[in-house]
């Protein structure tokens, strides 16, 4: 793997912003537009017009989610670190105020979305970022104490307890999949003891297998993605039209638009199951392209939280961690969910899914990484992981830090 310290890896603009993480955004973000648009085109009802509306409103959320990439990108890392506990019990407070009686908007048996005046926004998404923010937090602040049980395990498996019932009670298990999945891949990159971590997966494996089979619809969906084909016009009508679409793409796909399952077979085919659409318009080769943007994208979240410790910034680095592997968890999760590997989760799969919450989040969270990217390369940071600001030498051009031999 390339160093960190070769000048190629951050390579960057006079803004100080990342050329490869730029490229990859841009390439996440079209790909999704165009995606949705052919996922989309064809429900014109009664209309003889193509259906662009949808498009339209996705075009909007991709702007709002690049002013919201911008200003975090300009945001001083240290202000996420200080204020990271806040954040978190803001969002706590959203999913909270989402269970009372007449405020949230119920879909499909599911309490997840808050209304204002026709704008729908899902608490539980931004739950995800603040939680990853959350965590390098506490990742940073107990990095010595990382190697006792209470320290390490017991205090942060507290705040997910709490997090966990109030996303288990819209219900949203796949949220909270991805959140557990994600502060537990951090906490192993952040050093906790690996026999903690084995002790927790066990319990978290327990707790869910649990939940399972306590819940009738969580059994149902298990029992349809193990045998789909059992009941094909019922519990697993989803999923046999999702490996339908898959299987008619073949190696090269049918041709971009020419999807017949979105033609009203697909449930969900332009957020959840859009990636069976992917599938069966371009193939076997559309569905590895997308495998192939997202493991760049751990990639470069890597690199980039691997640049951060070496220039001794334990928060950014953290932070970056985090960023890249919940992007890639969830996005892996909805692959898995489309292909028929893992049952239905009602997860979408990042900036290319139709969605406003989803799309500005996603965004969200390539600004942090370009804000560590920028930080940097500006300033150094302290040991306790928050920046010490300096006063840059005029027209010096900014350029990695070589690590020591």
């Amino acid at each position: 793997m390339t160093s960190l310290s070769n000048e190629g890896f951050l390579e960057h603009n006079r803004l100080g912003v990342n050329m490869w993480l730029m490229g990859l955004f841009a390439v996440l973000l079209m790909f999704g537009l165009l995606m949705v648009y052919s996922s989309t085109v064809a429900n014109s009802d009664k209309s003889l017009q193509p259906e662009t509306g949808l498009l339209f409103r996705q075009f909007l959320h991709v702007c709002m989610g690049l002013l919201l990439t911008a200003a975090i990108a300009f945001t001083p890392i240290d202000l996420w670190y200080r204020f990271g506990k806040q954040i978190l019990i803001i969002a706590m407070i959203a999913l909270i105020v989402l269970l009372i009686p007449g405020v949230g908007h119920e879909v499909n048996g599911s309490t997840r979305w808050i209304s204002i005046n026709g704008i729908r926004f899902q608490p539980a998404e931004f739950a995800k970022l603040a939680m990853v923010i959350y965590a390098a937090g506490y990742l940073t602040r107990m990095r010595a104490r990382l190697d006792t049980f209470s320290q390490g395990i017991v205090m942060i498996a507290i705040v997910m307890a709490v997090l966990g019932l109030l996303l288990l009670a819209q219900p949203d298990f796949g949220s909270f999949v991805v959140i557990t999945a994600t502060v537990g891949v951090m906490m192993f990159l952040g050093g906790v003891r690996i026999w903690h971590m084995l002790l927790c997966v066990g319990v978290v494996a327990c707790a869910i297998t649990f939940m399972v089979t306590l819940s009738p619809y969580r059994m149902v969906r298990v029992l349809s993605f193990t045998d789909p084909f059992a009941d094909p016009f019922n519990s697993g009508f989803q999923l046999v039209q999702a490996l339908i679409a898959v299987g008619r793409g073949e190696l090269f796909g049918v041709g971009l638009g020419g999807s017949i399952q979105k033609l009203y077979y697909l449930p969900h085919a332009n957020n959840d199951f859009i990636l069976a659409i992917v599938g069966e318009e371009l193939g076997f080769f559309g569905i590895s392209f997308v495998v192939f943007l997202f493991g760049t994208l751990l990639w470069l979240a890597l690199q980039t939280a691997r640049y951060a410790e070496q220039a001794g910034q334990l928060f950014a680095a953290r932070l970056a961690e985090g960023i890249g592997v919940f992007l890639v968890i969830q996005a892996l999760i909805n692959i898995g969910v489309n292909l028929g590997v893992l049952p239905t989760k009602g997860l979408t799969l990042p900036f290319i899914s139709y969605g406003g919450s989803s799309m500005l989040v996603c965004c969200a969270a390539v600004g942090f990484l370009f804000a560590v990217q920028r930080q940097c390369l500006e300033q150094p940071f302290t040991k306790a992981g928050v920046h010490t600001p300096i006063r840059r030498v005029a027209g010096t051009r900014l350029r990695t830090t070589r690590r020591p031999t």
